[in-house]
């Protein structure tokens, strides 16, 4: 693990790899990209040692044996993480279409690839490492898969172009100084072989897609993690933390003061084990025994560390749902202390969305998997994310009774959060409306 402050100043922002659409990707190009690849490792490890609670204060210089050394870390860096993945995707997107058959197709898709948990580790790397990567492939059964990939051995390329589309990636390890791999290019895709720095280019492999096979999901366009902007402020805490518990064991040990009295080892061994101070004749108002008195920072240390906490919960935009006062918050306090986590999941929404649209473009490409003629239906898709977040089911049936008359009723149930899908519950009030049996009042 390196250090934070060993990166001058801070952690190295991540870069967007680039490269001009119109030279050849050879295996110097591709050599090169790995070698850039290769210093940004030092930036991923750091932030994933960070999210496993493996901080700095463990690498900080060991003490003196006679001074206490408290290596304290609390976590911040996986609450924040877990916090945020739980609020945007602790409820799984939703993908509808208008055409049944097309959201049947994209269901049976989703649920051979475990999409909800594909998902949510998507999103949870994202937000640790800034981004990750989806790779997409066809399995033996002619089936198209789809598995989550660290930026740790896979980094994708685009061309320079003001759009900045994928132009290829490369997926690799090293083990004895050996690197094998994978190209992948809009023109092919290619084993990789050789080391680091004399990468070889192998034989071509089979193409299903017209597009990368390799999709980046990122959680904004800095490709900065969700706590990487607060880990000067954990790092001080959990320093702060660790000196109060040295001063704890320190103020434990104290140390008894003699004045005016010669003390012999079998005194002091009886005064430790007896706990009784006795001392007698003529000088005796002249001697002084007490405990030397160490300075007090307490008040000081505790304001330190509660500033500390507020910011980084504060500059993270993530609440601290474990304070008090959310449990006893109303609807609308509630709102208002979401408001910052609800502006950020809102931002990673949308590129979230971006990666979706572009990983079921690859799955509506192949005929094997939609018609031709519905290829594009892709665009059409509709995506539902809900916030899991404490919700008042009272306000909610208000509001769709309110609604009801007003607008339509796939909008008026949309409001209700026990309705997972709207369309499917319209069309069940429809069905016990028609079998109510209708009861003839005969008038006298």
């Amino acid at each position: 693990m390196t250090i934070y402050t060993e990166f001058a100043g801070g952690l190295k922002p991540p870069e967007i790899m680039t490269f001009n659409k119109g030279e050849a990707i050879t295996a110097e190009v591709v050599q090169k990209f790995i070698e850039i690849h290769q210093q940004e490792l030092k930036r991923y490890k750091y932030l994933m040692n960070a999210y496993k609670g493996q901080t700095e204060i463990f690498e900080y210089p060991k003490k003196e044996v006679y001074k206490p050394d408290n290596r304290l870390s609390v976590n911040f860096a996986k609450y924040v993480t877990d916090t945020f993945l739980g609020y945007f995707n602790g409820v799984p997107v939703k993908k509808q279409h208008q055409d049944k058959n097309i959201t049947d197709l994209v269901t049976k898709f989703d649920n051979a690839n475990d999409m909800e948990d594909e998902e949510s580790e998507l999103a949870k790397l994202a937000l640790v490492y800034g981004r990750s990567y989806e790779f997409t492939y066809q399995d033996e059964d002619a089936q198209t898969c789809v598995v989550y990939n660290s930026p740790e051995d896979m980094f994708l390329v685009y061309d320079d172009s003001i759009k900045q589309k994928p132009l290829f990636a490369v997926r690799y390890g090293t083990k004895d100084e050996k690197l094998t791999g994978e190209l992948f290019t809009l023109g092919g895709n290619f084993d990789l072989a050789g080391k680091t720095n004399k990468v070889t280019i192998g034989e071509e492999k089979d193409k299903f897609y017209d597009e990368l096979p390799v999709n980046e999901f990122f959680v904004n366009e800095e490709r900065l993690g969700i706590f990487e902007t607060v880990l000067p402020l954990i790092n001080s805490f959990n320093k702060s933390l660790s000196e109060k518990a040295n001063d704890v064991e320190y103020f434990s040990d104290s140390y008894l003061k003699f004045i005016g009295a010669e003390l012999n080892k079998e005194d002091l061994e009886t005064i430790r084990d007896n706990r009784i101070i006795n001392f007698f004749g003529r000088e005796n108002d002249k001697i002084e025994v007490e405990f030397l008195d160490k300075p007090d920072s307490d008040a000081q240390t505790e304001h330190l560390l509660d500033r500390l906490q507020k910011l980084i919960f504060q500059i993270s935009m993530v609440a601290n749902i474990s304070n008090e006062s959310f449990g006893t918050s109303s609807g609308i306090a509630l709102s208002y202390k979401l408001e910052p986590m609800s502006n950020l999941a809102l931002a990673f929404q949308r590129k979230f969305q971006s990666a979706l649209n572009r990983r079921y473009k690859l799955f509506f490409s192949l005929a094997t998997n939609v018609p031709e003629t519905q290829r594009d239906e892709w665009q059409s898709l509709e995506y539902v994310f809900t916030r899991n977040q404490p919700k008042n089911l009272l306000e909610e049936a208000q509001t769709a009774s309110a609604l009801m008359g007003i607008t339509s009723k796939e909008t008026a149930l949309s409001v209700l959060s026990v309705v997972t899908d709207v369309q499917t519950e319209v069309e069940r009030i429809e069905e016990e409306t028609e079998d109510m049996p209708i009861f003839d009042v005969d008038k006298e």
